[in-house]
């Protein structure tokens, strides 16, 4: 190095040196103004029918989207809560000029993916199809035809999503918050029931669709790598025949805070957390004045990693999240705070989420804290403007909501003139500690005494699943004096066939098919006196999964491989191994505490608690009139059993259903051996 390049060397450290000297590290830079942003044009036309569409021009990739928003009044039909649902699933499936096979067949040869939902469409494809895809939206949402077979498969498939989510407790939370938030009166606390879709009819869609599917209240979006003129012809050309209709206009009361503290339990006797949500449905309407201090405010509480997070999860380890989340609406919005917590911690969670928001409401926030979930807003607010498609939703929530042209141009510029006494100001309009429905999913023998302090008539509240207020003392009945568990195990052993023919049972083999997810899937399970067991799952002759146990060892083998079963789940697999267990309950230290009579179903059954010697429990209904066993409650999920068949003098359920958080099948028992003499090989644990 020349002495020259030296000089300049030391030079240039010298003066970085001295303006670092000049910049206190300690202070967080101030951040510029927010400019004015420019988003890209969505262009606009409305046909004679009404129908109003938007036209985003973006040729970066051959690819075109159409979103539709049907945008009516949300409808009151508690008859038929579900029927919005039911004729959107239809929708698609068939037109007066395509099967459902045919227009499956179109889209797939396009290349194209098309949904279709109760509020709206959505379809996807390149932009050489643009018409081609156009005119299959046309046939779908103009032309639609209602089939019965396509009707009874949307209906089932609705039913089966509600049964699974009921035995869902984040599911339950969701439905019995709406009914809490917006009360059974209003379309916002309407919840589907097994007798409102009962109530549903093929006719009853087809009356919606013709009522409610109409031009005037249609919202469309066309974005991709099209042309303006090209659009309006296509769209002109397809839907411009599309009719108009009267479409009903629908207003309800604003649904309003409770009046003090309202706690809410939806028993789950068998569950070892709570899934807690702390809420009220707030008037905020999309484009209020305040709303983007709101939604600061919001996310600074709740929003990712905030200070319900923080305090929740960091500094108690209550739970591995909590959140917040406070929604505009064009009838209501509503503001939730959510987690999901260990029974023992139920209370104190509750109590720290109130923490949070007074807090919210006493504290003006730190400027370092405000600044960094204002930075997070504005790279989101950014990112979102690199898809086409967020300028279309623009143009839509502009048109849809009323809003100012400037709206979103001026968003950043709005959001940087945010300061502390916003946020504060916000908090103390928005955030209602004292007026708020606490609702908590759990067990309700452990958690409800410590929730009721917090209710301003210090009584707690039950829900089912439905959403339907009880009184817990009415719901169990008092059973017959000098009615005992153990009686009402022995009714049920007489009723399988008796302890003799029980006993002289050395093996069982079962054989069971179920479905999941469109699969047939075979079940075989392989019982040997007194201990041991084996289960295999497979498909088509291939095995998936297999778990054994030989009376001390226990394996189960996945695609993954073969794993040993060790600790509480070997623990818990020793006693569902035991053949007929009920007949060792005081060998085996088994606890059983009869609680009452509860209606499960159509039928009264005795409900019996078991608490094993690992402290697991799990809540056994056996039928009152039967004596049989016919539901089971445990914590990994529900268990429904029917249809007793006797084989060799000992009844066998042949029809056994089971769900497991979200995941709900059912089983049917092909065929039952009993003492074929099975081998000891087959429990062989290596």
């Amino acid at each position: 190095m020349t002495m020259k390049k030296i000089f300049f060397t030391i030079l240039a450290i010298s003066i970085f040196s001295a303006a670092y000297a000049q910049i206190d590290r300690s202070k967080m830079p101030e951040p510029g103004p927010a400019p004015q942003i420019k988003i890209g044009e969505a262009r606009s036309f409305t046909l004679d029918n009404g129908l109003r569409v938007f036209v985003v021009e973006n040729s970066k990739v051959p690819r075109v989207t159409y979103s539709l928003v049907f945008d009516y009044d949300p409808v009151f039909d508690k008859e038929m809560a579900g029927l919005t649902d039911i004729t959107g699933g239809i929708l698609r499936t068939a037109t007066a000029n395509r099967t459902k096979e045919m227009i499956d067949e179109e889209i797939d040869f396009i290349g194209a993916s098309m949904s279709v939902y109760a509020g709206g469409l959505y379809a996807s494809g390149l932009s050489k199809y643009t018409s081609t895809l156009a005119e299959l939206i046309a046939d779908v949402i103009i032309n639609a035809r209602f089939e019965e077979e396509h009707f009874n498969r949307v209906k089932t498939q609705t039913l089966s999503g509600l049964m699974a989510g009921k035995n869902e407790p984040s599911s339950v939370a969701a439905r019995v918050n709406n009914v809490l938030l917006y009360g059974n009166n209003h379309p916002y606390g309407l919840n589907i029931t097994e007798k409102s879709l009962e109530n549903i009819t093929l006719e009853s869609c087809e009356r919606f669709y013709n009522t409610y599917y109409k031009p005037e209240i249609t919202y469309m979006a066309v974005v991709g790598d099209v042309k303006f003129d090209e659009i309006k012809k296509i769209v002109e050309n397809y839907f411009g025949k599309w009719e108009r209709g009267l479409v009903p206009k629908h207003s309800y009361p604003t649904p309003m805070p409770p009046k003090g503290v309202r706690v809410a339990v939806v028993d789950r006797p068998n569950a070892v957390q709570s899934v807690i949500r702390v809420g009220y449905p707030v008037d905020l309407k999309p484009g209020a004045e305040d709303i983007i201090s709101a939604r600061v405010m919001n996310s600074i509480l709740g929003g990712g990693t905030s200070r319900l997070f923080n305090n929740l999860r960091e500094t108690h380890g209550f739970t591995y999240g909590a959140y917040s989340s406070l929604s505009s609406g064009k009838l209501v919005g509503s503001f939730v705070a959510n987690t999901d917590v260990r029974t023992i911690a139920t209370d104190s969670a509750v109590n720290e989420i109130l923490f949070e928001i007074r807090r919210m409401q006493n504290e003006l926030v730190p400027l370092n804290e405000l600044n960094l979930f204002k930075n997070e807003m504005n790279g989101n607010f950014a990112l979102s403007l690199e898809d086409p498609q967020t300028i279309a939703n623009f143009a839509l929530n502009i048109a849809r909501y009323d809003l100012p042209a400037d709206y979103y141009t001026t968003y950043l510029q709005r959001l940087s003139a945010i300061n502390e006494n916003d946020i504060l100001k916000a908090a103390n309009k928005y955030l209602m500690p004292n007026n708020v429905n606490i609702l908590v999913v759990g067990n309700a023998s452990e958690i409800a005494e410590g929730l009721k302090r917090f209710s301003s008539t210090g009584k707690i509240l039950y829900f089912d699943e439905d959403g339907n207020e009880y009184d817990p003392a009415k719901k169990l009945k008092a059973a017959p004096e000098g009615m005992n568990a153990d009686e009402v195990i022995g009714a049920y052993i007489n009723a399988i066939g008796g302890e003799k023919n029980l006993k002289g049972i050395k093996d069982v083999s079962i054989s069971a098919i179920s479905e999941i997810q469109g699969m047939s899937l075979n079940i075989d399970t392989y019982l040997k006196a007194p201990d041991k067991y084996r289960m295999e799952m497979g498909s088509g002759g291939t095995i998936f999964s297999k778990q054994i146990f030989d009376g001390t060892k226990g394996t189960v083998t996945s695609p993954m491989g073969e794993q040993p079963i060790e600790g509480e789940l070997l623990e818990d697999l020793k006693f569902q191994s035991v053949m007929n267990i009920e007949l060792y309950y005081d060998k085996y230290n088994i606890k059983r505490e009869l609680k009452g009579i509860e209606t499960v179903g159509e039928k009264e059954a005795y409900k019996v608690e078991i608490t094993y010697p690992t402290s697991k429990t799990e809540t056994q209904y056996f039928d009152v009139e039967t004596g049989l066993r016919i539901k089971l409650i445990s914590e990994n999920g529900v268990t429904e059993i029917a249809d007793y068949r006797e084989v060799s003098k000992v009844k066998f359920p042949f029809s056994i259903k089971q769900t497991s958080g979200p995941q709900s099948f059912d089983m049917k028992v092909l065929s039952v051996k009993v003492n074929s003499k099975l081998k000891d090989d087959l429990f062989k644990v290596n």
